[in-house]
């Protein structure tokens, strides 16, 4: 049994993509991190279709080689060939896009970890567990890599393994051109043709532009080049001709490209054309390793190829398997496909990192609640805010499931210390009980300040809002959350929606679900709603309903507390929990409160706080578990 559908060896990189468009990469005001590199992107890539994948590859011991694991791993890669190197650095690319055919890079690769790849880093059991192997050109380009990688193919194909390469050519990588042109695609070369027909045998699929098989074929005349390819390799070749798709060739070359197996292309606007090749790569791969006729693989890749060449960043840009489903049975609507609001919505959803099945949430993010008790000023509310940590982190103990809500105006400290820990963490933005919405000063006029946040962070935003609003009302309260929704998204942010209608109006079973469907319609996609306990099922499942039936992808439903005893709130979370679409819960005072008084006034030391919230959550989580557990069917 292989337990691994394919590993990809090669080139791994943090990629640092200029924000802005149109200008030159001296000009570049601020860059996205992205993971980088052909093998890299193609592993990535490939697991977002639903392959099991892997990478062998080398990173440094520092920040970050640590990103491109934990991303690798978050991207559900297998990250056992990742090789940590205690000497060299992680590799860096600079990116810009310059307009529709100018895309400068610098590649930052000298003596590079990746480059240190060698034979001792092939492990013939870990080659054995995949069905196939993919090697890139650059490695070829380093007897010391060239070396891990031939013996990598070898184990493969003594294994059954079936062999792919992306020819993958970077002039300046082979020592061809200088530090400023990385943008360069082809340089003739004899040596490097060479050197690339020696390997050309070892493989069963051999990819690449036309200006690719020339180097690999050693002539500028396409026909003729893959004709120099075959008379040494019986792999399928697969050519990519841009705009025009691609063609396959099977067998014996004829004389125009034209008579290969094809796949449709698709009018799409060309926005970067930065790594779609390695997003082609990515769909032909999953097309052929599930054994499809060439036609349909060139389909997929074909369409992987559409959605990197119209999007920011090469791994973020490629689609999940439900996206490329989607987009091929609905089609192309619009040329610029990231303007294609449907599309980008599930491109969202299936992409997001993280299994959240299990959302039990100590918030504190309380600011006037807190303000108005005894005692209390800025700096002794901030101190008590990282107790309340301490004690989160205690019941977790490094287990998912467990989070946290806290503010940055009040609890910074805190929530700087929560970084990192393994918590989800939910921050506010709403002015505490403004209404119409107003939001903390911290996120500017422009929403600007979300730039700042850590990409962890979900945006939690509150509205007290009600189905008998005023117009007025509603048109200031919904333009306030569709400013802030639009700005989570462009951030890289997640966005969490709460609203609680009882303290503005009278509700009943229809209430929240009349609320949740509004925001549905004007464009508003939270990937977390956070809704009061309701005391019906009816309430719940019209709720619950209100959201599949619009958003199918969303991450789910967490119960606020309200500052209901903790007999109440175990009823609440027992009748919430008979419904799958509900996470689990956020609840604060219930938590906090006692503890609180307590500590502000002086009768409770730091240890005591700790300890009594500590035991509240993990009653809480106890409740919220029991109930999960012993739920009937949900409605």
């Amino acid at each position: 049994m292989k337990t691994l559908d394919v590993i990809t060896i090669g080139r791994s990189s943090v990629d640092l993509y200029g924000a802005q468009v149109g200008g030159r990469l001296e000009d570049m005001g601020s860059f996205q991190k992205y993971i980088g590199g052909s093998p890299t992107n193609m592993a990535a890539g490939t697991a977002r279709l639903g392959l099991k994948s892997a990478l062998i590859t080398r990173v440094g011991d520092e920040h970050m080689g640590r990103f491109i694991r934990e991303e690798l791993a978050r991207e559900g890669v297998d990250v056992r060939g990742v090789v940590t190197d205690p000497e060299r650095l992680t590799a860096l690319v600079l990116l810009g896009i310059r307009d529709e055919t100018q895309f400068p890079l610098i590649f930052y690769r000298e003596n590079c970890a990746d480059m240190a790849l060698c034979e001792e880093d092939i492990d013939p059991a870990f080659i054995g567990e995949a069905r196939a192997v993919v090697a890139t050109g650059t490695h070829l380009s380093h007897p010391r890599t060239e070396a891990a990688v031939l013996k990598a193919l070898h184990l493969a194909r003594e294994a059954g393994a079936q062999t792919a390469l992306d020819i993958d050519y970077r002039p300046n990588l082979w020592g061809l051109a200088g530090h400023g042109a990385g943008e360069s695609r082809f340089i003739e070369s004899a040596a490097v043709t060479a050197k690339l027909q020696a390997t050309l045998h070892l493989f069963d699929l051999i990819v690449g532009t036309e200006e690719e098989f020339h180097i690999a074929g050693g002539t500028t005349d396409t026909i003729a080049a893959l004709r120099a390819v075959r008379a040494v390799s019986a792999a399928t070749l697969v050519c990519k001709r841009g705009p025009m798709g691609a063609a396959a060739f099977s067998g014996a070359i004829p004389d125009s490209l034209d008579e290969g197996e094809a796949g449709p292309g698709f009018p799409i606007e060309v926005f970067n054309v930065l790594g779609a090749g390695d997003g082609f790569m990515s769909g032909l791969l999953k097309g052929w390793l599930d054994g499809e006729p060439w036609p349909v693989a060139l389909t997929y890749a074909n369409a992987c190829g559409a959605f990197a060449v119209s999007r920011h960043g090469c791994t973020p840009a490629y689609p999940s398997w439900e996206e490329l489903q989607f987009f091929l049975k609905r089609g192309v609507v619009t040329p610029a496909l990231r303007k294609d609001a449907a599309l980008e919505q599930v491109h969202w959803a299936t992409n997001r990192h993280g299994d959240r099945q299990t959302m039990r949430v100590f918030a504190f993010d309380h600011r006037m609640q807190l303000e108005a008790m005894p005692g209390a000023d800025a700096r002794k509310i901030g101190a008590f805010k990282e107790l309340c940590l301490a004690a989160a982190l205690q019941v977790a103990e490094g287990q998912p499931g467990h989070g946290i809500l806290c503010d940055s105006r009040l609890g910074r400290r805190a929530l700087h210390r929560a970084a990192g820990t393994g918590l989800w963490i939910g921050r506010p933005v709403e002015w505490p009980g403004s209404r119409p919405l107003e939001l903390e000063p911290e996120i500017g006029p422009d929403f600007g300040g979300l730039s700042e946040w850590p990409l962890e962070h979900v945006v939690k935003v509150l509205c007290f809002c009600h189905p008998t609003d005023t117009p007025e009302m509603q048109a200031a309260q919904e333009a306030t959350v569709t400013r802030l929704f639009h700005a989570s998204r462009r951030n890289r942010l997640e966005f969490l929606l709460e609203i609680i209608p009882s303290k503005v109006g009278p509700v009943d079973d229809e209430t929240s679900a009349t609320l949740i469907r509004r925001f549905y319609e004007i464009g508003i996609y939270p990937d977390w709603w956070k809704l009061e306990p309701f005391t019906t099922d009816a309430a719940w499942a019209g709720a619950c309903a209100a959201i599949t039936e619009n958003d199918p992808h969303v991450r789910g439903v967490v119960v606020l507390g309200l500052d209901a005893g903790e007999a109440e709130l175990a009823a609440s979370l027992a009748l919430a929990a008979r419904h799958d679409l509900v996470k689990g819960f956020a609840v604060g005072r219930t938590i906090f409160a006692d503890a609180a008084r307590g500590w502000l006034a002086g009768e409770m030391d730091d240890a005591a706080a700790i300890e009594m919230m500590a035991q509240r959550y993990r009653r809480l989580c106890a409740l919220w578990d029991a109930a999960r557990g012993t739920r009937g069917l949900a409605a």
